[in-house]
């Protein structure tokens, strides 16, 4: 039986005080979905409101895996995703959060969210996330009690990266929170695929580790 993989999707349109149009970032979601498809996976998509998703990094449209993503099956996928709470997550072997500055909206705090992480992450199965997608890991908690990203070795849009990119719009520096619940922050050459993996959490740095991370997710997935 293939294996199945949930990416759960922002729905945030605008971040920050100057209204930034915003939305997840196309490659993070295209080059996954293409790297999942390649492997034979069962693919959905999940968001929190079930709407459709706005999407970021357009530019590279043209890009053969944005390309394939946006002509093919992925992006109608995407706009019809499902919302989360009708979404039964136990079923997946694999949840992937895509990034883009828009999960700095919708996702810091989001209850529903945490939960889906803490129990993918506790029965074992893999929870990924790349760019501003680890976001989606602050702030979960363990049956414990302990914070999920504790003592984890964990990558995700650098302090350096945010300062030449959208450091004015997001509501936070999204290293510096990550490192603040314990985290072992992994900061990779700026701009350059960088994606580790801790256990069953893998994530990825920015954009052009949105490839690498999926990589990684199959990697465990196929072990």
């Amino acid at each position: 039986m293939s294996k199945k993989v949930l990416i759960i999707v922002s729905n945030a349109h605008e971040i920050g005080p100057n209204h930034r149009k915003t939305g997840v970032f196309l490659d993070e979601a295209a080059h996954p979905y293409g790297a999942f498809d390649k492997a034979g996976y069962q693919i959905d998509f999940a968001s929190l409101t079930g709407e459709v998703p706005s999407l970021d990094g357009l530019q590279g449209k043209d890009e053969p895996g944005n390309a394939a993503f946006l002509n093919g099956e992925g992006w109608n996928k995407m706009q019809n995703n499902t919302k989360l709470a009708d979404v039964d997550v136990s079923a997946y072997d694999a949840i992937f959060v895509s990034g883009g500055l828009a999960p700095m909206v919708d996702m810091p705090e989001a209850p529903l969210l945490k939960k889906v992480i803490a129990e993918t992450y506790e029965r074992g199965a893999i929870v990924g996330a790349v760019c501003h997608g680890p976001v989606s890991l602050l702030n979960v908690k363990l049956s414990d009690g302990s914070l999920l990203v504790k003592d984890k070795n964990i990558t995700a849009f650098t302090t350096e990266e945010e300062a030449n990119y959208a450091s004015a719009d997001v509501p936070f520096d999204l290293q510096t929170a990550l490192t603040k619940q314990g985290a072992r922050f992994h900061a990779g050459t700026a701009w350059a695929p960088h994606s580790i993996v801790d256990g069953n959490l893998v994530t990825g740095q920015n954009p052009a580790s949105a490839s690498a991370t999926a990589l990684n997710v199959i990697s465990l997935l196929e072990a």
